[in-house]
């Protein structure tokens, strides 16, 4: 199967592609700003860091804006194949449930690290 952009020279396809995040970043601050209106935020919000801001911008590209989550509260993974993760970080759920079926616990793209974390330390972002 061919890429979209497959038949664009580099530069140009570079450009398309900065192009189509610009765009999606310009969606998701136009759903976080209407999201943010409509629901009272728990505390303030933290103001996302240019490198988190890509992140949550892939994150979104490659699962969608309904898939984000924010962690509540710091979490320290003791299992294997649980996440390390810091209070307003952004992730994206993958599967409501672990291996063994528990729901609990979920799978979570930390934007390049995936492991587990407690369900209940997550909320809708």
């Amino acid at each position: 199967p061919q890429l979209p952009h497959g038949h664009l020279a580099l530069p140009s396809f570079w450009k398309a592609m900065e192009d189509t995040l610009q765009q999606s970043g310009a969606q998701l601050r136009a759903f976080c700003q209407a999201f943010g209106s409509s629901t009272p935020s728990p505390g303030t919000q933290q103001p996302l860091t240019p490198a988190e801001e890509r992140k949550v911008l892939s994150l979104v590209s490659k699962h969608g804006p309904d898939k984000l989550y924010q962690v509540t509260s710091n979490i320290s993974g003791s299992k294997d194949l649980d996440l390390t993760l810091l209070r307003g970080q952004i992730v994206a759920l993958l599967q409501s449930a672990d291996t063994k079926g528990n729901t609990s616990r979920w799978l979570v793209d930390a934007g390049g690290p995936r492991g587990f974390v407690p369900a209940a330390k997550l909320r809708p972002y």
